[in-house]
Formats: C-alpha cells, structure tokens, sequence
C-alpha cells in the first residue's frame, strides 16, 4: 500500500513537471518570435515605385493643377503591373482633380484627402499587390 501511495506521488510530480516543461516552451517560444514584418530597405522601396508623368489639369473652378507623382506598391511585380497602368493613374487623378477645388487642395489635409482617394481607386484596380503610399514630387495650383 505504501509502494502505490509512493508511486502515485512519483506520477503525479513527474506529470507536473513535464506540464511546466512543455508550458514554458510554449510561452518561451511564443514570446521570442520577431514582431510584424521586416521594413523593407530603400532599395527594395525605390524598386517597389513608379514615377508618374506631370499632370496638369483643371479643377472644378477652372483653376489648373499641375503635379507629379511617385507611387508605392507593395512589391516590385506590384511596381511592374502598376508601371503598365500609368495611363489609368492620371485619367483617375484627372478625374478626382476635376471635382476639386483649389480650396479643397490647400494645406496638409487637402493633399492627404486627395491621396487618400487616388490611394483608394488606385487598390481597386490592382490585381498584383496594392499601393502603399502616393507621394507628390510636385505640386503646383494657379
């Protein structure tokens, strides 16, 4: 009788301690992971970016936007596909610019409105990846 008790205890210690084993493997290697994705590098960026053609076209006030853009996707077949869409990227721009203001384009919140919305028409169009950011290299209102 005293052997079973003496047995019994022996399992059950020895069942706990694999528990606590297996546990702190678990939590070690859940906590060790890297976290979120690696930041790509600027060259894989610069790679990832298409340059779109200077647009100059009239707003909703007849007053003229001139602008230039480069556009990031998410990857360098995401660039390629997108380098072959520059037609439509400025007849999207075209089109949002034509129901502007100038007004509507003044200062950080009317840039990044309108952004927002190239960002927005452009993802809808993409089939390899999406756009990241637009970004203006330059922008001109008369």
């Amino acid at each position: 009788m005293k052997n079973n008790k003496m047995l019994t205890i022996i399992i059950i210690l020895l069942v706990a301690v694999i528990l606590i084993g297996v546990i702190l493997f678990v939590l070690l290697t859940q906590f060790n992971k890297p976290t979120g994705a690696v930041e790509p590098s600027i060259d894989e960026i610069v790679e990832a970016t298409v340059e779109v053609p200077e647009i100059t076209t009239n707003l909703a006030d007849n007053r003229v936007v001139r602008l230039s853009l480069k556009i990031q996707t998410t990857s360098k077949e995401a660039g390629a596909e997108l380098t072959k869409r520059v037609f439509q990227v400025q007849n999207i721009a075209i089109q949002e610019l034509s129901e502007m203001e100038k007004k509507d384009l003044e200062g950080k919140q009317g840039k990044q409105i309108f952004q927002k919305s190239l960002k927005t028409r452009l993802n809808e169009l993409m089939q390899e990846g999406e756009v990241q950011e637009v970004y203006f290299t330059s922008f001109i209102t008369q």
